[in-house]
């Protein structure tokens, strides 16, 4: 009587449920609303991101990009869901999602890291759910290309084309070649940008560029913009810098700590330097060394194609002042494994462009 009379009393203090005969109650199995159960892997097989003949620079991720569970639009408060919901019904041999990188950064010399076209190589490019997917990881950088319609509205979407990350095809049958300039806004978002990639994401949509403003400042994310293809939009440029004004994000603020603006067309990025002087902007390319200077009066940075750059190059940006008078940078694309991203860190970049940001991040301790 007294041993049990002291396990009822020291059951009291810790809190714990005896069963009758003085046994500890087993804990409630989890249910469907507990963090264990809830958190399960999303599924599906999905195309080779950023693959393709208008795929880009760098294409091509890792053949095993292993995701976590996948957040869902439905599940995050904020503006213009991307995807459906995925399928909370547990999936055998799920296991939990692993919980998010943290924010800080491993070293402080270490290279920032740049989710390119959102993580990519896990969710759908340039999709709000790429933009989330990154938010998850512990990402603060994402990367976006930015093109115009028929009737003057921007959209996020990298290709000339609809072709290959949409379904303009099967819907527009009659539309051949299906280019982004071809069609209203209105039209491009009744396709479905995400079925391509994985059954998880059918129904995701090519977002504007405002609702990819109000996603990355909902989730305190910070924008690499690319300014695609200018030559078959001019003035581009001006419609840009309107919507982000509009969306808030010409503030000081956002000029200073959170927005870059780059692209492939060096008369582009001028435009911008002209236009609006204190925003930080960048040249996509591989400039000879004779050639850096003359992008130091208008530019701040250079970034290249990882496997034509050596330490040597490097040094010779950094040596000159950019158009802010402050040290030039260097931030490189598209580095997928983490041998190559060790080793451009190792050539002194100050930034890393991946499709798969997480493994560039944890093999160079960057943020």
């Amino acid at each position: 009587m007294y041993v049990r009379s002291f396990a009822a009393a020291a059951a009291v203090l810790l809190g714990i449920t005896l069963a009758p005969g003085g046994h500890a109650a087993p804990p409630a199995p989890a249910s469907a609303s507990t963090p264990l159960a809830a958190a399960r892997p999303a599924t599906g097989t999905r195309a080779h991101p950023n693959t393709g003949p208008n795929a880009g620079p760098g294409v091509g991720a890792p053949a095993s990009a292993a995701a976590p569970s996948v957040p869902t639009a439905a599940a995050r408060p904020g503006p213009a869901a991307a995807v459906r919901p995925a399928d909370s019904r547990p999936r055998r041999g799920a296991l939990p999602a692993p919980a998010p990188a943290p924010k800080d950064p491993y070293r402080a010399d270490a290279p920032v890291v740049y989710a390119h076209r959102g993580a990519s190589a896990y969710a759908p490019e340039n999709t709000l759910a790429a933009v989330d997917y990154a938010e998850h990881l512990g990402i603060d950088w994402v990367e976006n290309d930015v093109q115009r319609t028929r009737d003057g509205q921007l959209v996020v979407i990298h290709d000339e084309t609809l072709t290959r990350t949409t379904d303009a095809e099967e819907r527009f049958p009659g539309r051949s070649p299906w280019r982004v300039k071809d069609f209203t806004a209105a039209e491009i978002a009744t396709l479905d940008a995400g079925g391509w990639f994985s059954v998880v994401h059918t129904g995701a949509r090519v977002p504007t560029l405002r609702q990819y403003l109000d996603r990355v400042e909902h989730n305190q994310q910070r924008l690499l913009l690319e300014i695609k293809k200018p030559e078959l939009y001019p003035g581009i440029e001006a419609d840009i810098l309107r919507v982000l004004g509009g969306a808030g994000w010409l503030d000081e603020h956002h000029v200073t700590r959170r927005l870059v603006v780059q692209s492939f067309s060096a008369d582009s990025v001028r435009a911008v330097h002209r236009a609006r002087p204190d925003l930080t902007t960048a040249f996509l390319g591989n400039p000879q060394t004779a050639e850096l200077r003359q992008y130091a009066a208008f530019t701040d940075r250079i970034n290249p194609q990882h496997t034509s750059i050596t330490k040597e190059w490097v040094a010779a940006v950094h040596a000159l002042k950019g158009a802010h008078g402050k040290r030039m940078t260097v931030d490189t694309w598209i580095v997928n494994g983490a041998t190559a991203a060790r080793r451009v860190r190792d050539l002194g970049v100050d930034g890393i462009i991946s499709n798969n940001p997480d493994v560039v991040r944890d093999a160079v301790g960057g943020f």
